[in-house]
């Protein structure tokens, strides 16, 4: 793939997603605030106070956006106001939730960080935290425990599995999804060559692309059987998110912590061509 730079200059690129304007949504979780670039490549601050976002999720009808950091909120674009969606789990207010993506029925799902995220430190294993799904309006339903460091989600294009990224394991796991809208059976999906997954999406032929941090610089695109089928060298060390996006949903859109080909280019977002399309991320209704 050849990587067009679109975005430089940020501490840690989050969370991008892509709407039907052909707009990126992106945060920088380590300097704060949520960005959105145009498709004349006009960028502008959408969010400029919070940080630690990890996940956005765009809200179905436009107007807003589903952020997360160390709580989950929906952002309103005309009011900028934000309005919480979840800030505490059992009279405890949460360390924090990182990826996220969206279900058919518009419901949040996402994962919680055990520990402080603005004290978090990758050479300590962390207290185990929780992968949540919140229902509009607001109710909130925990599925699983257990995860090390939580990142990216997606479900398969029958919506029968879960795609998640437990970082620290170096793998992608996979929770079967009933009926309910609960999980279980969570295993191993697929593991990480090199480095610990970060961000991931999934593409319309069930196949699951990771970024990578901690490794060679790549993404790795595994078949819908959990066997490696890419490794994509990125021209960055930190890879830290992937989402389709564009025409035909053949826009890759990568983003990162860093950049190898000009170190002070710092954070970087970057675009390639895919030759198959993304898998939609449906659209939040809260």
């Amino acid at each position: 793939m050849e990587f067009e730079t679109l975005a430089t200059g940020y501490g840690l690129v989050e969370g991008p997603r892509v709407d039907e304007q052909n707009r990126l949504y992106f945060s920088d979780a380590r300097g704060g605030g949520v960005f959105r670039r145009s498709s004349d490549g006009k960028i502008e601050t959408l969010i400029s106070e919070r940080k630690m976002v990890g996940g956005i999720g765009l809200l179905e009808g436009g107007g807003g956006l589903i952020v997360t950091g160390v709580t989950v909120v929906r952002w309103d674009e005309k009011t900028k106001a934000m309005h919480p969606l979840f800030e505490q789990w059992e009279g405890q207010p949460l360390f924090g939730m990182n990826d996220l993506t969206i279900d058919d029925e518009g419901s949040i799902w996402g994962g919680t960080f055990g520990m402080d995220i603005n004290k978090f430190d990758f050479k300590i294993k962390p207290p185990p935290g929780s992968l949540f799904r919140i229902d509009p309006p607001g109710k909130v339903t925990k599925l699983w425990e257990g995860i090390e460091v939580t990142n990216g989600l997606g479900f398969s294009p029958d919506r029968k599995l879960l795609y998640h990224c437990d970082s620290t394991t170096k793998a992608v796991w996979a929770y079967d999804v009933r009926s309910d809208r609960t999980v279980g059976d969570r295993r191993i999906f697929g593991r990480i060559p090199e480095g610990m997954p970060d961000g991931m999406t999934v593409d319309e032929e069930g196949g699951v692309w990771a970024a990578v941090v901690g490794g060679p610089g790549e993404i790795v695109r595994f078949k819908p059987d959990g066997t490696v089928d890419k490794r994509i060298k990125v021209p960055a060390k930190t890879v830290t998110s992937v989402a389709f996006g564009g025409p035909e949903e053949r826009d890759l859109y990568v983003v990162t912590a860093n950049n190898s080909n000009n170190r002070d280019l710092r954070g970087t977002v970057f675009r390639a061509r895919s030759d198959i399309p993304g898998l939609p991320v449906p659209r939040a209704r809260f």
